[in-house]
């Protein structure tokens, strides 16, 4: 796909995000509060810098199955997410781990907004996160304030010690430099995320915490 032809497929994904967001803030409490912040940061759109291209990372082998992981609550996003998919900028942003082999072509994230996303901003990032199945995501933290959306594959996520296993439709917040991990299971996990807060900058460290 072209720049021309998928930056319109781009935006509506943008605009289906934002929609779920919408309706979570109706509820105020903590989440509520973070997806309506969220939705302040994106109401006016940075300029677009960079490129949609095609994608070349390993765990876009996993998108079908995660497409069929959904349910009735998201399977709008899942069909916005479908056309540009193999067009957004996957990345595994973390060092090699001699514990986890392979787990770089096992997890990946697509930055569409954000200090290294094609659409630039240094206020908030928007994005999806990809995991295969049967993965462990190791304990991590980032001074951002970041809120999920899970847009298919039942996980199993872990804050501060505590597990929960969330499914589609599900929204996670994690606050500033909170340890946490996620462990899929017979399925791929396909989550939409965003950070907020003082810091977007400072890129996710395997714990303990560290600087780029």
């Amino acid at each position: 796909m072209s720049m021309s032809s998928n930056l319109p497929f781009i935006l509506k994904l943008i605009g289906t995000i934002q929609t779920h967001l919408q309706q979570r803030t109706v509820t105020d409490d903590a989440v509520g509060k973070e997806a309506a912040r969220v939705l302040e940061l994106l109401e006016s759109l940075p300029l677009i810098e960079g490129t949609f291209s095609r994608s070349s990372h390993p765990s876009t082998r996993y998108l079908n199955a995660a497409f069929e992981a959904g349910n009735a609550s998201t399977v709008n996003l899942l069909d916005a997410i479908r056309p540009v998919a193999l067009d957004l900028p996957w990345r595994y942003s973390y060092a090699k781990r001699d514990d986890a082999p392979g787990l770089e072509d096992r997890i990946a994230f697509a930055e569409i907004i954000g200090p290294e996303a094609p659409f630039k901003s240094q206020k908030i990032c928007l994005g999806l996160t990809l995991i295969g199945p049967n993965t462990l995501y190791p304990s991590h933290v980032h001074p951002a304030i970041e809120l999920y959306y899970v847009a298919a594959g039942t996980t199993s996520w872990i804050a501060s010690g505590v597990s929960t296993l969330n499914c589609p439709g599900t929204f996670i917040l994690h606050h500033s430099m909170v340890v946490h991990a996620m462990q899929t299971h017979l399925e791929p996990l396909l989550a939409v995320y965003s950070w907020s807060g003082e810091d977007v900058k400072t890129l996710s460290a395997y714990a303990p915490f560290r600087s780029r």
